[in-house]
């Protein structure tokens, strides 16, 4: 058993568990944060992404040693961003989730890209939302959600 230090949504927090431990048990076992969901657990569907260091990154694929002294943001902390509470509002707004299971995934990775670039270019934004397995068919509201995103993060530049 190891100690690891890491940064979740701003707050320290100490980890006592093996350092090969997948990043996704620690968050949801070990610091009970529940926002982050388990898909399929080989980093293909996106449903457990968070983001590390600014880098969205699917946590069943990146093991608790890769993360230390990291800061990780979970859906949790989206609310405490002001970016995350813009693409949350307008996820909400567009009613772009049908299920719900993988929308916590995309918000993390969209979030994380329009963190880097506002007005990221649609082979950017498709490249952000590639690894992500949306069965239920709100594409079309998840794009007018992100476009809704782009639009008011480049409103505020030109003001």
């Amino acid at each position: 058993m190891n100690t690891t230090q890491i940064r979740l949504n701003g707050q320290d927090q100490t980890v006592h568990a093996p350092e090969n431990t997948p990043l996704l048990y620690v968050i949801r076992n070990d610091l009970d944060h529940k926002g982050t969901r388990f898909g399929c657990g080989a980093g293909n569907c996106g449903a457990c992404t968070v983001i590390v260091d600014g880098q969205a990154v699917q946590s069943c694929d990146i093991q608790l040693w890769a993360v230390a002294n990291k800061e990780v943001l979970t859906p949790e902390g989206l609310a405490k961003d002001s970016i995350g509470q813009m693409v949350q509002h307008a996820f909400i707004q567009e009613q772009a989730a049908q299920c719900g299971y993988c929308i916590n995934g995309i918000l993390m990775s969209v979030t994380a890209l329009l963190k880097k670039k506002t007005q990221p270019s649609k082979e950017e934004l498709m490249e952000a939302l590639n690894r992500h397995l949306c069965r239920c068919g709100t594409h079309v509201r998840i794009l007018r959600a992100i476009d809704m995103v782009i639009e008011k993060l480049n409103e505020k530049k030109v003001a």
